[in-house]
């Protein structure tokens, strides 16, 4: 049997690889394909994990639309089907490149197996594209890989036939253990002070959501002008470089002498401040999955998580993106740290690539 990846962006390329991996020891030769959505965190990516794709399709274009990107993907991608004419196409999370390569496999009567299928906010624009991008994809795939009960419920719901779904737990976790061993306990970033320890809380923020542009990381910033008061935090914030992000933070908070504005950061620098940091405020769907292995709380800077599952079990917090929010609960979980010691990962236990190998073999062989 042929299967064939297709990703573009860094989040797709993290939590394929660990299925990717997998196949390649079961000697199964996947052809792996990138759209280039997100040129350069992909390529860093691609290297930190050791990937080489067989196909580049280098899509990227800056400024261009979601509608110019999935013209783009569609025109171009419809050779590579024709060419390899593989028996399965995988497909991860909420991307545009993950809806318009579905679709353009569904054109081909080609099955198309979804990994972290079912997230649901069922908030048409929140996500957005990502929230009807899911559902998307879930009406075309021919297979389901769930990575928790609350996405295969949304997807029994939806009338999935539950031989369809198979509950794997989420590749994240998969991809943590793969890069742990590039994790060191020396402080990689040359933009953190030689004084990051010298300091008793040390806070972690990310911020790139469409959903926040304009007012809420107006309101981000505040929040984090009037915790930055407290002398003993570090607020290390790695700055998106889209400008609708970039041009507000830098506005409000160079200079601050306790806040670090970093570049973007790679995977494994990413991972290392999750790992050293006591609080995380963050926008970031990823980071609200790999938070809980590190045992570290988040605040989630939106009104609506299709992570429903680290909520519930108490390692994020919805605080919208409203400044009194994320003060009120930042100074309060800082003073008075929540204890996770005996709350397991809601997200899995590492064999999810595992599993969805193993199901795709027994599936194929015999369809």
């Amino acid at each position: 049997m042929k299967y064939l990846f297709c990703f573009g962006t860094r989040p797709e390329v993290i939590k394929l690889a660990p299925v990717i991996k997998e196949m390649q020891q079961e000697n199964l030769a996947p052809v792996l394909c990138v759209t280039g959505q997100h040129r350069e965190m992909l390529d860093q990516m691609l290297s930190v994990l050791d990937l080489s794709p067989d196909y580049d399709l280098d899509l990227m274009k800056a400024g261009q639309s979601l509608n110019s990107l999935s013209a783009s993907i569609f025109e171009n991608f419809d050779s590579i089907l024709k060419k390899e004419n593989p028996d399965v196409v995988l497909v991860q999370g909420d991307t545009t490149t993950a809806t318009i390569i579905a679709q353009s496999a569904f054109h081909r009567k080609i099955k198309i197996a979804h990994v972290e299928a079912g997230l649901r906010t069922y908030q048409r624009y929140s996500p957005f594209p990502e929230e009807i991008n899911r559902q998307l994809i879930s009406r075309i795939a021919t297979w389901h890989f769930t990575p928790t009960l609350n996405a295969t419920q949304n997807l029994l719901k939806e009338g999935i036939e539950p031989e369809n779904i198979l509950q794997t737990g989420n590749t994240v976790v998969d991809a943590l253990e793969l890069v742990s061993n590039q994790i060191s306990e020396e402080i990689p970033l040359p933009g953190l002070k030689a004084d990051f320890y010298n300091y008793q809380k040390k806070i972690l923020v990310t911020g790139h959501r469409r959903e926040n542009f304009g007012k809420g990381m107006e309101e981000l910033c505040q929040a984090l002008i009037e915790i930055s008061k407290n002398k003993d935090f570090k607020i290390i914030f790695p700055v998106h470089l889209n400008p609708k992000t970039k041009l507000i933070v830098e506005k409000h908070l160079k200079g601050i002498s306790n806040i670090n504005l970093l570049p973007p950061v790679n995977y494994t620098e990413m991972i290392w401040l999750i790992a050293h940091c006591d609080l995380i405020i963050s926008d970031s769907g990823g980071v609200q999955e790999e938070a809980p292995t590190f045992k570290k709380p988040v605040l989630v800077t939106r009104e609506f998580t299709e992570r429903v599952e680290a909520v519930e079990a108490g390692f994020s917090i919805l605080t919208g993106a409203n400044a009194e929010n994320i003060v009120s609960h930042a100074l309060r979980l800082l003073k008075t740290p929540p204890d996770f010691s005996n709350i397991s990962n809601p997200f899995g236990d590492g064999k999810a690539a595992e599993r969805i190998v193993d199901f795709l073999e027994s599936q194929v062989s015999t369809g």
